[in-house]
């Protein structure tokens, strides 16, 4: 069983949110890949930015192909938010996967999703929801966060993570890194996206 995570990542807040999703997916039993997709600014526009930092820290990580996405049982996409979309890097990756659509190589596949804002209304459920859009149309089963994860529940603390997805909330700097909460339901999707992905690997359909 082997679940991609396919991210970009500015900061590292979605980079860390990564790391926890692929401990959850390793305690399911899965084998995991994390990758980034191709960045699209210049080595100056990113210094602009504050971003080169975070950026080279990220250097070895290997960057995805369509492919990658083929070989995979489940997979797991996380993005930043963009005024309320997915940012311009994860859609330019997902726009190179046509010939996957062609040939229906992600069909049946489990399909989730991330995603980080500045601000606790930021965007973050909007940003869910219309990439799931893409995994629709690839012909993948999506998976969100379920209520079993009890940490969305709660009203005690600022907090990301909702039912179409985990998620953080990173300030309007980028001063606020991944909670425990939010790790913490990074790591249940991670899990149950391996769990639904074993299980669909199992059926004998006819």
């Amino acid at each position: 069983m082997k679940i991609l995570l396919v991210y970009y990542s500015m900061y590292g807040h979605i980079h860390e949110m990564v790391k926890a999703a692929a401990e959850g997916a390793k305690s399911a039993g899965a084998e995991v890949v994390i990758k980034r997709v191709p960045e699209t600014l210049t080595e100056t526009g990113l210094a602009k930015m504050g971003a080169l930092e975070a950026q080279k820290a990220q250097a070895g990580v290997p960057v995805c192909s369509p492919e990658d996405l083929a070989a995979a049982d489940g997979i797991i996409f996380a993005t930043p938010t963009r005024f309320g979309n997915m940012c311009a890097q994860m859609r330019q990756f997902l726009d190179s996967t046509g010939g996957l659509w062609l040939k229906g190589a992600l069909v049946g596949k489990v399909g989730s999703v991330m995603t980080s804002s500045a601000t606790q209304h930021g965007g973050q459920e909007s940003t869910l929801l219309t990439f799931h859009t893409n995994l629709l149309h690839h012909g993948m089963v999506i998976a969100g966060l379920p209520y079993s994860f009890q940490g969305q529940m709660g009203v005690t603390e600022l907090t990301g993570c909702s039912p179409y997805g985990a998620s953080t909330i990173a300030g309007g700097q980028g001063e606020r890194m991944p909670s425990a909460n939010e790790l913490a339901g990074a790591r249940f999707q991670g899990r149950y996206v391996a769990q639904l992905a074993g299980k669909l690997a199992g059926l004998k359909l006819g």
